[in-house]
């Protein structure tokens, strides 16, 4: 079988293999391919994976060959996935496989938020302690989490282990999400409504899925519910925060922080409203990127291959 990888250099910018993949034909890996190159580069290919590169019903109509196309990732909304099926070609994705490497992330913006570790070494190096009068200082407020509490919005796997590791250092839980599983509930932990989470959480995390009901779920309304000086956290989806409310909000003083991994359009553009919020972190979504956590996707993917292979394929959205 051909085997056409349009953008691989974002899971595997070379230190993985794709050799699991050449156990099943030839494999042509382009790190990025363009709008204009995408049915050139797939040509005659049986399989072909993409990331972020979109695969339409035009690309599909253009390259007949198609039988499987394997997104390395979990949302696989740049394919259409509908137009797909009625070719009969199928669609996997990776489920589940950065569930860890996004809730320690989500935790580490949070930290970064309560101790501004990054800026104060930079002060350090750039000669603010040698110059102190103090045996310390800081320049910004530092906040200790225990007897806080933490609303998550969407409250799945990241949610879940998310929660997990706020508990261990001391937080109370506030969850809000469409499915409940009464066992998670403890005496730091329990579910709620959207409202009531809201109003009593210092620090609100996302983990919901992108859904016309959750998209800009935290914007001005929202913010205005919130206690004062509470901390925001995005590792999900960028367009679930309506970004110039949320700038707004950090610049009046009302949210005290926001970290988020995600914004709403990507590579964020030089006018996105966070760039000129005050206490905001943004890092350019790489909460899904540890080495462990992209091996885990190559290993998914090559299953997903041999599941296809031997006729009983895995991990199908559009069935």
């Amino acid at each position: 079988m051909k085997i056409v990888v349009l953008d691989g250099y974002t899971e595997n910018p070379g230190d993985l293999s794709w050799s699991g993949m050449e156990e099943f034909g030839e494999v042509t890996v382009y790190e990025r391919t363009p709008a204009e190159l995408i049915v050139e580069r797939i040509g005659d290919a049986e399989i072909v994976y993409t990331n972020k590169t979109p695969v339409s019903k035009s690309t599909l109509e253009a390259c007949p060959a198609i039988k499987y196309i394997g997104v390395l990732a979990t949302g696989y909304n740049v394919v259409d996935a509908k137009a797909a099926k009625e070719k009969g070609i199928l669609v996997s994705n990776i489920p589940s496989y950065g569930t860890e490497a996004v809730a320690q992330f989500t935790i580490a913006l949070l930290l970064e938020l309560c101790h501004h570790i990054g800026a104060h070494s930079q002060y350090v190096m750039e000669g603010d302690w040698t110059r102190s009068k103090d045996f310390c200082f800081w320049n910004y407020p530092l906040t200790e989490l225990a007897g806080k509490t933490m609303g998550i919005i969407g409250f799945g796997r990241i949610g879940q282990v998310t929660a997990k590791i706020a508990q261990a250092l001391g937080m109370n839980i506030l969850a809000c999400s469409r499915n409940r599983i009464e066992s998670l509930e403890s005496e730091t932990c329990r579910y709620t409504d959207l409202d009531e989470l809201l109003a009593k959480s210092d620090v609100i995390s996302l983990h919901c899925p992108l859904l016309p009901e959750t998209q800009g779920i935290i914007n001005k309304e929202t913010i205005a519910k919130m206690k004062n000086n509470v901390m925001i956290l995005n590792s999900s989806r960028g367009p679930l925060i309506v970004e110039e409310d949320l700038m707004e909000a950090l610049n009046s003083g009302k949210v005290g922080g926001a970290a988020v991994d995600v914004v709403s359009v990507e590579p964020m553009k030089t006018d996105n409203p966070l760039l000129k919020a005050k206490n905001c972190i943004i890092t350019p979504h790489i909460a899904w990127a540890p080495k462990e956590t992209r091996q885990r996707l190559m290993n998914i993917a090559v299953d997903n291959l041999k599941s296809y292979v031997k006729g009983q394929p895995g991990n199908i959205v559009n069935k």
